[in-house]
Order: C-alpha cells, then structure tokens, then sequence
C-alpha cells in the first residue's frame, strides 16, 4: 500500500512540475493567434481575469475566431473588463446595482448607478447599466442618451449598440434600428438575437439580407 502510495503521489507531483505557469497578459494577448483552439480559449479567459480596456480591441477580433467556443469566451472576457472601473468601492457599488437589477428594483438600481457615474464618469458600464434600466422601464430617449455616453467612452460596446437596436424597434423606427443592428453585428457577428431581428426588419422593408 505504502508503494502504491509513494507512486501516486510521485506522478501527482510530476504533474504538478510539468503544468504550465499562469500566462501574464502580455503573454496572453500573444497566445491569442496561437494556431491551436485550446491556446486561444485559456489566452481569452485569461484576458477576462487581468485585460485592461486597452485589450478589448483585440478580444473584440476574437468574435470571429473561427473556434466556437473561443468566440463564447471572448464575448465573456469583453463583459468582465468592462465591468472592472479599477475603483474596489465603485466595482462594490456596481456589483450591488447589478443585483438591484436582477431583481427588479428599478429606481434603486438607477439610483445607484447614477451615484457611480457621478463619482466616476469614465466608467462606461455604469452608463450602461443604467440606459439598460431606462429601457427596461419604457425611458426610451433617457436610454438612448445614455448609450451615448457609453459609446462615447467604448467604441465597441455591442452591447449598448444592440441597445440602440431594441429601442428603435420599439419606437417602430426600422430605418435606424438596422443602422444600429448593422453596426453591433458588424463589431459581435455571434448575437443571434439581433441578427434575427435585423432579418425580420429586412423582411419587413424588402430589403435583401446583409447578414447570414
């Protein structure tokens, strides 16, 4: 039993030895053209845990990997950097909105996520959490208003852009609400619920399909 044992745990051991170092960002981000799937997987879930928003520009070209799962998981990374403001008090006070939204305190949520854009304006997830908000209650130009402050701080923030695509099929203004679909596929080709929507808009006008 005792070699048994001494075996086991000698592999173990080994493994240990030969596992591979946590990667550091600047050797993620290089691992993200590694030619193998599974490199780019653990370089964009890394990314996810210590990116900068710097790094989003090169997450964002990994919607397109031609890896399933890769796309899923850069998509994921995108989200948790843009949900770090580099502020411990302020991420407190976002994670608090967050659960304010979950489950549904509308005006306590907006109200705190104003006290975070007071506090720190640059902090681009809080403007769009709130216009999230304000279009969940039916403020529609308060939502648009603030998708433009998050735009104005994060280009590629398909979510706020799918954002403006919501709220001009609400308000049946199908001319903008493709403009404004085009443009989030055109940054995250993988949300199918947009891309349903803008066939449906398609359908509706006449127009030929942009997107497949």
């Amino acid at each position: 039993m005792k070699t048994l044992l001494a075996a086991a745990l000698s592999l173990f051991l080994l493994g240990a030895a030969a596992a591979e170092p946590t990667l550091n960002r600047a050797q993620a981000l290089q691992r993200l053209s590694h030619a193998e799937a599974e490199k780019r997987r653990e370089a964009v879930v890394r990314l996810g845990d210590v990116g900068l928003m710097s790094d989003a520009k090169a997450l964002v070209e990994e919607l397109r990997d031609p890896d399933e799962d890769t796309r899923s998981l850069a998509e994921e990374a995108l989200w948790k950097i843009w949900s770090r403001s580099g502020d411990s008090e302020i991420d407190t006070m976002y994670a608090a909105g967050t659960r304010q939204m979950a489950e549904g305190l509308a005006e306590d949520a907006i109200d705190t996520f104003s006290r975070i854009i007071k506090r720190r304006p640059g902090f681009a997830e809080a403007w769009n959490k709130r216009a999230t908000i304000y279009f969940l209650v039916g403020e529609y130009e308060k939502s648009i208003a603030d998708c433009d402050e998050v735009m104005k701080r994060n280009p590629y923030h398909f979510g706020a852009l799918a954002g403006y695509f919501q709220i001009y099929l609400q308000l049946e203004d199908y001319e903008r609400a493709l403009k404004f679909g085009y443009r989030a596929l055109g940054v995250n080709p993988n949300m199918e619920g947009v891309r349903q929507g803008v066939a449906a808009i398609e359908k509706k006008l006449g127009r030929s399909r942009q997107f497949i």
